[in-house]
């Protein structure tokens, strides 16, 4: 597991910023000195000539640094936590001044990379990894927009997700427009609910934004509305998201639809793979997931859980029933071992390398580097039937 934010870091000497700092760390120490307080040096030399005028010089946990109360005039300086000691060349990070608290919002070598744009959300999902909290959040907003100038050219793709980031109405559309404007080579993933693009207008901005390589993803967790509505707590989703996803292919939006399993709906599988087919065969991917134990799925899960293995031949169905029809589709954090044979061609490698790990089991398996593996949060609740390959 890498971890994204710490608060044991350390200042030596004064930290000139009064306000959260968000910058893009440096190796390069020569960098021309009016340029400098941009940016966040990560600093491997010897302390004893730290540069200055940098906006944060990183340095190792292990490193000795020069006293503090000295006179030295030391600004800026921040001993990583053992933790964030991986912060490399092209990373972007949050600097909290008030507790020396850093978050990463970018990793250049991440598989993946999600802004978490709010916590409020319109449904209230009985297995939510992100339960969703009413607040005011917008500087998550503010964030996202203030790294995405910052973010490498490179980048693959970037996923906006909540809560439900729609509910920002125009601030949503301009996280959109920022993306292909700062990024024009990099492919926006959303994650939504789709239950707001039940209003046309929303799609049709959506679509005037003319993003090069957009993807939005929509839960759609059984067949018939009753049973999508209890999973999600809410009256009419089902209606909603239906709506929401014709509008969106109406304007020609590129769609996902996203199906996370669990007990209360693994036995519909086949049907809801079938009802796909014939009503929504023209979305751009079906992804079907596995549970990650955080949030409400914690808390629910002896409501919720099923051994992956126990429902091995309803997932089969389901892919067979799509794959048939020619649809794209792909199988999400389902270890190998758990699932049919004659469908891990379909497993994908999808829970970001943050939070992945491995059991003992899997050490000496042969298909390791191409198992999705694990959430960490997941790992002291796993299918009885993992072994190597």
């Amino acid at each position: 597991m890498i971890y994204l934010h710490s608060k044991n870091n350390t200042a030596h000497g004064e930290i000139s910023h009064q306000r959260p700092f968000i910058s893009k760390v440096i190796t390069n120490s020569n960098l021309p000195f009016p340029l400098r307080a941009s940016y966040a040096l990560r600093w491997h030399g010897s302390t004893e000539a730290l540069p200055q005028g940098f906006g944060l010089v990183l340095i190792s946990s292990g490193k000795a640094c020069p006293d503090r109360d000295a006179g030295n005039g030391l600004t800026n300086i921040v001993r990583l936590a053992p933790e964030l000691d991986y912060l490399k060349e092209h990373d972007v990070i949050k600097f909290q001044p008030a507790d020396c608290g850093i978050n990463v919002l970018y990793r250049h070598e991440a598989n993946s990379n999600a802004f978490l744009v709010t916590e409020r959300c319109n449904s209230f999902c009985i297995m939510c990894s992100q339960p969703p909290r009413d607040i005011n959040d917008h500087y998550l907003v503010d964030d996202m927009l203030e790294a995405l100038p910052l973010i490498h050219s490179e980048t693959h793709e970037i996923c906006i997700t909540g809560g439900e980031p729609t509910l920002w109405g125009d601030d949503f559309i301009q996280m959109i427009r920022a993306s292909e404007t700062h990024l024009p080579r990099t492919s926006l993933h959303i994650l939504s609910n789709g239950r707001n693009f039940k209003n046309l207008d929303l799609a049709i901005k959506v679509a005037a934004v003319k993003h090069h390589d957009l993807m939005i993803g929509i839960p759609l967790y059984a067949d018939y509305s009753q049973l999508h509505d209890y999973i999600v707590q809410a009256d009419n989703a089902f209606d909603d998201t239906l709506r929401g996803i014709l509008n969106l292919k109406r304007c020609r939006v590129p769609v996902e639809i996203r199906v996370v399993i669990h007990r209360e709906n693994y036995h519909r599988l086949p049907q809801l793979a079938e009802f796909i087919t014939r009503n929504l065969l023209f979305v751009d991917h079906v992804a079907l997931m596995g549970l990650e134990i955080r949030g409400f799925a914690k808390s629910n899960l002896d409501a919720i859980w099923i051994d992956p293995y126990d429902y091995r031949n309803e997932l089969a169905e389901a892919i067979d029933t799509l794959a048939r029809s020619r649809m794209r589709v792909s199988l999400y954090n389902h270890p190998l071992c758990v699932i049919p044979e004659p469908v891990r061609r379909f497993a994908v490698k999808s829970i970001s390398d943050w939070k992945n790990d491995f059991l003992n089991e899997c050490q000496n398996c042969n298909s390791k580097q191409e198992c999705g593996g694990f959430f960490s949060s997941n790992l002291t609740k796993t299918s009885d039937h993992i072994k190597a390959l």
